[in-house]
């Protein structure tokens, strides 16, 4: 005899971060129907024991619960108003992603129009802190909308908090992802430091990420750093968190917040893109830190020859 369903739960957008959360999901006991724009995301779904459709509206009509996975904000309007138009009343819509918090509320305006929920719930990780269910959520919205999709997001994360009126979550996300921005070039410097003064650089990650100079940012990608393979385990693209640290910055405008440590990291993250490192991940920055240093080593044998 199977195992009975805990329920069906709906996921659009099957990249890095939906195809995990599915994967968890199908792991704990849900029925998971899925869709994406990308077929072999589709297929993977289905290698994880899911059931892929073809459409948003396919999602909308079977499932009561559904989880937005989305990249753009523009993605996101589509969506919504393929939901509005497929969903039946009382289903209640999980937003997962880092987008404009503008956006974010006129579709759920747009959504509860129509008897919708739409629960805005940003995840706090990266794509291998994902697969390995280590996700922070900061869940905002109807009270009574989130305590019936409390297995749901416990399902796919170690721990989720409600951060009350729908916006929070957001707003939180990008005081996160500030604290990313900044941490992430700290353990490059960092890293590089210890390289050029003759430290084994795998071994400088598991001392220094064991003691009180370490964070979440030098736990996840040191080793990475270390063992230059920010080509091979991409859990965030560079030219995909080009789009955060723009909100980021907004967000900051928009409160009137100096953030001098977060500005000197914007050129950094900017040369990472421009520089053969668009599609890899942001632990790359250690490789433009390196080129800084040998530019200006190279700068320094030039002035001294003339």
């Amino acid at each position: 005899m199977g195992t009975e369903s805990k329920g069906r739960v709906g996921v659009v957008g099957l990249g890095i971060m939906g195809s995990s959360i599915a994967k968890h999901l199908v792991k704990a006991g849900f029925e998971v129907i899925g869709t994406d724009l990308v077929a072999d995301a589709k297929a993977e779904l289905v290698k994880n024991g899911g059931k892929a459709v073809s459409s948003t509206p396919e999602v909308g009509k079977s499932c009561r619960y559904i989880i937005l996975s989305l990249a753009s904000e523009p993605a996101l309007y589509r969506v919504c108003g393929e939901l509005a138009n497929s969903c039946a009343d009382g289903t209640i819509v999980l937003e997962t992603g880092t987008l404009p918090l503008a956006g974010k509320q006129k579709m759920q305006k747009l959504l509860a129009e129509k008897g919708i929920f739409l629960l805005d719930c940003t995840l706090s990780g990266t794509g291998a802190q994902a697969k390995n269910k280590d996700l922070a959520v900061y869940t905002s919205g109807d009270a009574e909308a989130l305590k019936k999709v409390d297995s749901i997001i416990a399902a796919f994360s170690r721990v989720h908090y409600n951060l009350g009126e729908f916006g929070n979550g957001t707003k939180m996300k990008f005081v996160a992802n500030l604290l990313v921005a900044i941490h992430n070039v700290a353990a490059a410097e960092a890293i590089l430091l210890g390289v050029r003064s003759g430290l084994d650089p795998v071994n400088l990650v598991k001392v220094i990420g064991d003691g009180a100079g370490s964070s979440r940012m030098f736990q996840v990608r040191g080793n990475m750093m270390a063992t230059r393979t920010w080509d091979e385990e991409i859990t965030m693209k560079n030219t995909t968190w080009q789009k955060d640290m723009k909100l980021i910055g907004e967000f900051l405008q928009s409160t009137e917040t100096p953030a001098p440590l977060f500005s000197a990291c914007i050129p950094i993250y900017i040369a990472a893109v421009t520089s053969g490192h668009a599609t890899h991940d942001t632990g790359a920055v250690y490789e433009i830190l390196e080129r800084l240093t040998l530019s200006a080593e190279e700068s320094k044998t030039q002035t001294a020859k003339a």
